[in-house]
């Protein structure tokens, strides 16, 4: 018997459209031969599965649909929303009430990662490398001099707890601080401010099950902006990606080593991203991304090719692990 499975995109957040890129993607990978997909989209509370050119809403007491009379319910939820409520453990929680298995970290893990300023802290009590940094709250008095003073300039401005690329700001002088704040708070709640380091930026995504772990290799990122942003992770044109990375044995084994330590001191599951900036032999963590992209163009279909593997058996990989 085939699997039916709900491929989950959409959300709330400012990458909705990437999201329909990932779902669509990883929609069109999964193995034709194991699973029955359908495509759900997330709107606020607006929830359907689309079929064709028709919408079927989806009854949120049980999480199944009603097609030509018969009710549809789904073995396994892959979740492709980036942001809210995909990446922060809203959803999850919602399907484990349901106990339908599903794709990504529990509720925990997801929303301590999809949190910066927690997941830096977090992190750093375990002793992994983070950069400095500082937390403002919407309304919180602030000293441009002060920051600066703390982390120096230039330095990064970015919405805290945001699954997206959007309202980050590279800060160059200490008077144009205040308005880069106050485009990240634009996108949430809380800003987090952190030191620049002038380095290189590599990522590497991995999957671990109970059966065995995968360690992908990893990617050298050369942005053609001035850093990673939404722009640069999304079109083709606005940043060089070089799988396996122009770097010794020895340093991609460190970042493998480091992302799995990453990975089990979150208690992930499922695909997990991490991503780094290199000073010196000095390695940064910059975040993990519990729910990475999964377009063409993203990290992860790209080193899943450069292992000479098919996504369709890592994403099976994800799915029979649940059962």
């Amino acid at each position: 018997m085939k699997r039916t499975i709900a491929v989950i995109a959409g959300g709330d957040s400012a990458e909705f459209e990437i999201s329909l890129q990932t779902a669509n993607h990883i929609f069109a990978s999964l193995d034709p031969k194991k699973y029955i997909p359908y495509l759900i989209t997330f709107k606020g509370m607006d929830w359907n599965v689309k079929i064709e050119d028709q919408n079927y809403p989806v009854d949120k007491n049980d999480f199944s649909f009603t097609r030509n009379g018969e009710k549809v319910k789904f073995d396994f939820a892959y979740i492709g929303i980036h942001g809210t409520p995909g990446e922060n453990g809203i959803l999850q929680g919602y399907l484990q009430l349901l106990n339908i298995p599903h794709s990504t970290c529990g509720v925990l893990s997801s929303s301590l990662s999809f949190n910066k300023h927690a997941c830096n802290s977090f992190l750093k009590s375990y002793n992994f490398n983070i950069a400095k940094s500082v937390l403002l709250k919407k309304g919180q008095k602030f000293s441009s001099p002060e920051i600066e003073s703390s982390l120096g300039m230039p330095c990064f401005v970015k919405p805290n707890a945001d699954g997206s690329s959007f309202g980050i700001s590279k800060v160059k002088r200490v008077e144009d601080l205040e308005e880069a704040i106050y485009k990240a708070f634009n996108e949430g709640n809380e800003v987090i401010i952190e030191e620049f380091i002038d380095g290189l930026e590599f990522t590497c995504g991995l999957v671990k099950t109970k059966k065995e772990s995968i360690i992908f290799p990893v990617t050298e990122v050369l942005p053609k902006k001035e850093f990673f942003d939404y722009e640069a992770k999304y079109d083709p044109n606005m940043a060089e990606e070089i799988t396996p990375a122009r770097i010794s044995d020895e340093l991609t084994l460190r970042i493998q080593n480091l992302s799995s330590d990453v990975y089990d001191a979150l208690k992930c599951k499922g695909i997990v991203r991490v991503d780094y900036m290199i000073r010196q032999d000095e390695i940064f963590i910059l975040e993990a991304n519990t729910i990475p992209g999964m377009t063409a163009n993203s990290f992860i279909p790209k080193q899943v090719a450069a292992m000479n593997k098919e996504l369709k058996d890592i994403l099976s990989l994800v799915i029979e692990n649940e059962f």
